[in-house]
């Protein structure tokens, strides 16, 4: 989505404003003629534009695309869970996931720091520098260095990589069109996989971690949660395809993306989708910023508190067990209660950055024989699981980073740089989906996790959008 000059922009509000209203005219002025136009014409023009394609705006185009395929596709996609190293092949090897993330983190930075420098420095805010100084301090500090490290050195350059995703882009069509191809990329590979290899595509009862999601759709996906998420994501992104003029391929990401969402039974992903539209009209009727700040945290703290707080409070839990719903959330009760007691073992500091999950941190505390122990790999509460590896320290700065910096971002493209409109609807309805759905899983700083590319994905562009004019 191109801020001034490719992307992201580097001149003012009013200079942007003059350029805009400048492209209109001559837009304007252009429509009578195009009727006109003789096949001949347009088949000149076509040779003519492919033509004019430059060596780096192909680059920055394949860029974009290959970064949201892998988060999504991954480079084991359709893994084969009933295998004992099913939790290696969702991920991909290892090696080779840090090296096409670093690589693909290089080269999108070099890709867009000459033409959008400025937006790139603009990220350099003392919150923003304080949580980066925290995570490198959690390393020191953790109880496992080495995995702190390793697990870190792919997150920084997720969040590299996504800080120039929206920066890729040279216009704002074809910010919409690199989407639409990327999402309809998905949907295929997805739809291709329920009809081609269906055992591989569909939990089957000979899956060894959760046999109780057979029949669950998920597509390239690990698990059924995140396929889910993923898909209630791409309701979002249709909209802003279909309402900035991609009409055909938007209608086709909201259909299939809602029936694959039915497919894969995320209950929780389709309840919270609709939230999210519950929460964008109020967004629209709500101009106060304190008003909206209400509106976001709101939902959160109440999600929490009759989640987590069930296994804190016998008056929360007897209110939420009189309800019509598994009071224990699917067995998620077990692990924020061990979570909790672990949280108070090292409750300033945390554990280390990404060092508890996995390792024998873990092992060394679920003495108690507790069957989950062995595959559990989170929380299954973003806000926890900042809290357990990161410590309190990390979940204010996570709040102030990732909650308060969004949101003030959005009040401010409404009044200052003229932004508003679909794609910032659309960062805004996917970090807000992020948010309340950190209430029931885990995606915070998660590597490579999908639903963490794609909120940060929001998060930076919510940034830019506040600060540049874009080029349409």
């Amino acid at each position: 989505m191109n801020v001034t000059r490719p992307a992201f922009g580097q001149r003012d509000a009013s200079e942007g404003r003059r350029g805009s209203d400048a492209h209109h005219a001559r837009a304007d002025a252009a429509v009578p003629g195009e009727a006109a136009v003789s096949a001949s014409d347009m088949a000149k023009h076509l040779h003519e534009r492919i033509a004019n394609l430059s060596v780096p705006r192909l680059l920055r185009q394949t860029v974009f695309l290959a970064t949201l395929l892998l988060a999504w596709i991954t480079l084991k996609p359709f893994a084969d869970l009933s295998r004992l190293d099913a939790a290696d092949l969702v991920t991909g090897q290892e090696t080779v996931t840090y090296a096409t993330y670093g690589l693909l983190a290089l080269a999108g930075f070099l890709l867009v720091v000459r033409d959008h420098g400025r937006a790139l420095a603009s990220l350099v805010l003392p919150t923003h520098v304080a949580l980066v100084g925290w995570l490198a301090l959690s390393v020191i500090l953790s109880q496992d260095p080495t995995t702190s490290m390793k697990r870190l050195a792919l997150t920084a350059a997720v969040m590299l990589l996504t800080a120039s995703l929206p920066l890729l882009a040279q216009t704002r069509a074809e910010f919409r069109t690199l989407l639409a191809v990327a999402t309809l990329g998905l949907l295929t590979v997805c739809y291709v996989g329920l009809v081609v290899a269906p055992d591989l595509a569909i939990h089957q009862p000979r899956d060894l971690m959760e046999p109780a999601l057979v029949g669950n759709w998920r597509g390239a996906f690990g698990h059924k949660n995140a396929a889910a998420a993923v898909m209630a994501m791409l309701l979002f992104v249709g909209l802003a395809v279909m309402r900035t003029g991609g009409r055909v391929s938007g209608l086709a990401i909201l259909g299939l993306a809602c029936v694959f969402l039915v497919g894969s039974e995320g209950k929780s992903a389709f309840a919270l989708s609709l939230l999210v539209f519950v929460l964008t009209g109020a967004f629209a009727a709500i101009r106060s910023f304190r008003g909206r700040l209400l509106i976001t945290v709101g939902p959160i703290v109440l999600m929490n508190l009759f989640t987590v707080g069930t296994v804190m409070s016998d008056a929360i839990a007897s209110i939420v067990g009189a309800l019509p719903i598994d009071a224990t959330f699917t067995g998620r009760t077990d692990i924020w209660r061990f979570v909790i007691e672990s949280i108070a073992a090292r409750p300033i500091a945390g554990h280390g950055f990404a060092a508890f999950w996995g390792t024998q941190t873990l092992r060394d505390l679920s003495d108690d024989g507790a069957t989950w122990a062995g595959y559990a790999s989170h929380s299954h509460n973003g806000y926890l699981d900042t809290t357990l590896t990161l410590g309190a320290i990390g979940l204010v700065l996570l709040v102030l980073v990732f909650v308060i910096g969004p949101l003030r971002n959005y009040h401010r493209l409404q009044t200052e740089t003229g932004n508003a409109g679909p794609f910032a609807t659309m960062f805004l309805q996917i970090w807000l989906f992020g948010l309340l759905l950190s209430t029931m899983e885990s995606f915070f700083f998660d590597r490579g996790d999908p639903i963490w590319l794609m909120f940060l994905f929001a998060v930076f562009g919510l940034h830019y959008l506040a600060r540049f004019r874009t080029r349409r």
